[in-house]
C-alpha cells in the first residue's frame, strides 16, 4: 500500500519513490544523488541499478537507512534525506552502502548477528572507495575510517538487543515527529514495555 501511494519515477530501470507530500523535495534529492554517483563512479552506479529494484524514501523508526530484503530496496528515512546537514554526497554514499548489502545478500551472505561486523565493514569500505572519487570528501572519508575502528572495538552496537532498543526508541520518536497526541505516545511506550517484559520473562 505504501509503495502504491508513493510518488515515484523510474531511472535506468530503478524505481525511486517517496511517501512525502508535494513538492517531493526528498525524491528530487535522491535523484540528484544518483546522478552524482553516475557522474563520478560508473562502476558503483551499475552495481546499484543491477542489485537494487527500488530506492524508497519513507519514515524508518530504527535507522537513517537500511536494506529492505522483502522489497529489494534501499530504504531511506525521510527525516535523514531532508535534513539540511545531509549533503547529496552523504545520500549518495548511503545508497552505495545499502546497494552493497543487496549485492552481498544476492550471494547468500545473510545479515545475521554473528556476521554483522564483517558485512558492515565491507559496506563501509565500499562507501570509502566511492568517496575517494568525489572532490572535497576528505572529512567524510575520515568519518568512515573512524566508524570502522569504532565498530571493530564495540560490536555490541550491531547486536540483536541493540537493534531492538533502537527500534523501540525510534517508534516513539516517529510518533512525536508525526505530532501524535500525547496519549498515543504514552500508549506506545506502555506497549513497548509490555513487549519487553514478555520477552525477558523466563
Amino acid at each position: 500500500m505504501g509503495l502504491w501511494l508513493s510518488k515515484s519515477h523510474t531511472i535506468d530501470r530503478l524505481w525511486i519513490g517517496t511517501t512525502e507530500s508535494k513538492p517531493y523535495p526528498a525524491l528530487r534529492r535522491v535523484e540528484e544523488a544518483l546522478q552524482l554517483i553516475k557522474r563520478h563512479d560508473t562502476l558503483n552506479y551499475s552495481r546499484i541499478t543491477r542489485n537494487l529494484d527500488r530506492i524508497w524514501v519513507h519514515l524508518l523508526p530504527s535507522a537513517q537507512a537500511h536494506y529492505d530484503r522483502s522489497l529489494n530496496a534501499c530504504a531511506l528515512d525521510e527525516r535523514y534525506v531532508l535534513n539540511e546537514t545531509t549533503t547529496l554526497e552523504r545520500i549518495a554514499s548511503t545508497i552505495v552502502h545499502e546497494a552493497t548489502h543487496a549485492q552481498l545478500e544476492s550471494w547468500g551472505i545473510i545479515y545475521e548477528e554473528k556476521s554483522r561486523y564483517r558485512i558492515e565493514a565491507i559496506c563501509l569500505r565500499r562507501e570509502h572507495n566511492f568517496l575517494t572519487k568525489l572532490p572535497d570528501s576528505g572529512l567524510m572519508q575520515e568519518e568512515i575510517e573512524r566508524t570502522l575502528e569504532w565498530c571493530e572495538s564495540d560490536q555490541t552496537y550491531l547486536s540483536d538487543a541493540s537493534f531492538r532498543d533502537r527500534e523501540d526508541q525510534g517508534e516513539i520518536d516517529t510518533l512525536r515527529y508525526l505530532k501524535a497526541p500525547d496519549w498515543l505516545v504514552q500508549f506506545a511506550v506502555w506497549l513497548i514495555r509490555r513487549r519487553r517484559s514478555r520477552t525477558s520473562a523466563p
